[in-house]
């Protein structure tokens, strides 16, 4: 009796047991995205296909439920089918940049469960990625650049036919032959410094016409002109320079090669020998035009003891402080591009400065309009009335370059 008792409960214990254990459910349905497209993408060079698709039912934001979206690509409808990418779920678009230009393809997507199951939607195509011409999200950049080559053409044309230009006085460079007669009456040389600019600084090219003026003065009054370098191939186009402007009215025997030296390409080093030649031969003229560091104070402090004339043009905004305060005059940034346009007077130079600084100041007419337009369209969005913030953000979408 007691063991049918054991058994019993036994058997009892064994079936409460087995009815608490989860019974296996059956995975769930997966579905595929829908609406599958595959379109060559714009504007580009014909190497990206844009994949596009509609979210699976099964893709309702929980990773732990879905997975993602794997994009396959195949040459033909048939396959062999190779994965161009991954996506998680929310996404519904998938740029393929492995393709090639005028190549035909063909692409499936299939919406994946945290199993790796997996239910495919397609084949779509075929795509084929082709260069485009033109850049249409480019289109502003083509307006300003017709705008600004209509500007400089109309002033080239205007400069040719004997229409004066007008353009500010620049006095930086008006005092260039007070400088050289000065140097000349007190039968000292004149010291010229490029500062630490390569030749393929626009600055140290803009240089090196001022140093075609100075060279010119000083072969017409027989004055001396040094030109210290940091970098030996600027010194090479400045000894060039030179040769040629003492050339022009006549006198070459006055062209000494030695006078346009290489220093040293140390900072330091090179100021520490232009202060050296300061010091020795006294100039009676100084030019720093050019590119400048640190040691801008300590050469121009330099030529200010000796009590040179000193003329400094930099677009290294940092160093003009000390230029302004220790030089006679100072070529502030774009004065000093500026320079060739001033002394040569060539129609082309006087066309392109004046083009550009009547794009220019459109420019800044147009940004403050774009400010003043931005601040009522927010103060009438706030009263109701969204028209003009519609426009000014349409606007500011077509300045927007891609």
């Amino acid at each position: 009796m007691k063991r049918l008792m054991a058994s019993l409960l036994l058997i009892a214990w064994w079936q409460a047991a087995a009815a608490q254990e989860p019974a296996p459910v059956a995975p769930g349905t997966l579905e595929p995205p829908g609406m599958v497209t595959a379109v060559d993408a714009p504007n580009d060079e014909g190497q990206a296909v844009n994949v596009s698709w509609e979210r699976s039912p099964q893709d309702a934001g929980d990773a732990t439920a879905f997975k993602g979206y794997r994009i396959d690509r195949a040459p033909d409808r048939a396959g062999p089918w190779t994965e161009a990418g991954f996506v998680i779920g929310g996404k519904t678009q998938f740029q393929d940049t492995g393709v090639r230009a005028g190549q035909t393809y063909f692409y499936r997507v299939a919406a994946v469960a945290p199993d790796d199951r997996a239910a495919e939607a397609g084949p779509v195509g075929p795509a084929v990625p082709r260069a485009q011409w033109f850049n249409t999200s480019r289109v502003n950049v083509l307006v300003f650049t017709g705008l600004l080559s209509f500007l400089i053409i109309w002033y080239i044309e205007r400069a040719k036919r004997g229409e004066p230009l007008y353009i500010r006085k620049i006095q930086g460079l008006d005092a260039i032959d007070d400088a050289v007669g000065r140097a000349t009456e007190m039968g000292k040389p004149i010291l010229y410094s490029f500062g630490l600019g390569e030749i393929r600084d626009i600055v140290t090219v803009a240089s090196l016409a001022i140093l075609r003026q100075v060279a010119v003065r000083c072969a017409e009054h027989g004055t001396e002109l040094l030109v210290p370098n940091w970098d030996p191939i600027v010194m090479a186009a400045a000894q060039e320079t030179v040769q040629q402007a003492y050339a022009e009215p006549g006198r070459p025997d006055l062209y000494k090669e030695g006078n346009i030296s290489f220093l040293t390409t140390d900072q330091f080093g090179y100021a520490a020998g232009v202060d050296g030649m300061i010091v020795r031969q006294k100039p009676g003229a100084i030019f720093f035009l050019g590119y400048f560091y640190a040691e801008a104070l300590i050469m121009s402090e330099t030529g200010h003891s000796v009590g040179a004339i000193q003329i400094a043009g930099t677009t290294a905004i940092t160093q003009l402080p000390f230029f302004i305060a220790s030089c006679d005059y100072t070529l502030i940034g774009e004065e000093m591009l500026a320079a060739s346009c001033y002394i040569k007077r060539d129609p082309q130079l006087l066309g392109s400065l004046k083009g550009e600084d009547l794009f220019k100041a459109a420019l800044i007419l147009g940004f403050a309009a774009m400010a003043v337009m931005g601040t009522a369209s927010v103060i009438l969005d706030n009263g109701g009335s969204p028209g003009l913030l519609r426009v000014f953000r349409a606007i500011g979408e077509w300045f927007a370059t891609v």
